[in-house]
């Protein structure tokens, strides 16, 4: 993440993780932002979670992304496949995983670059 990027974080509420955040940027709301943002990060333990992406793919940048951060492994019930298919129906394509902890990891989605709104 650059440094001072608008970042909205919805379902998510890890204090280490918070911490890092501040560390980067300042711009951080809870919820739905008023205004475009940079970057989403949706916590998500069930399928149900993952509907969310329809509304929450309106508050990005054309060129912004939705982390979705879910539990490793099997800790949890969805599926790489589950995320994958979630973003799609909601327009969105997966470029991304990344480790976030001993127990969280996730996946990054983005607009294809010929469905970025103008």
């Amino acid at each position: 993440m650059k440094p001072g990027a608008k970042v909205a974080v919805v379902d998510l509420d890890d204090p280490q993780f918070l911490k890092l955040l501040r560390s980067r940027t300042s711009d951080i709301v809870r919820g739905k932002p008023r205004s475009r943002c940079d970057i989403v990060f949706l916590g998500a333990n069930e399928i149900q979670d993952l509907e969310k992406l329809k509304e929450i793919k309106t508050w990005i940048e054309p060129n912004g992304a939705v982390w979705v951060v879910r539990p490793k492994g099997g800790r949890g019930p969805l599926r790489d496949t589950d995320l994958i298919d979630a973003g799609l129906d909601a327009g969105l394509v997966d470029n991304k995983i990344a480790s976030l902890s001993d127990t969280h990891g996730a996946m990054r989605f983005v607009f294809r670059l010929r469905d970025r709104p103008k």
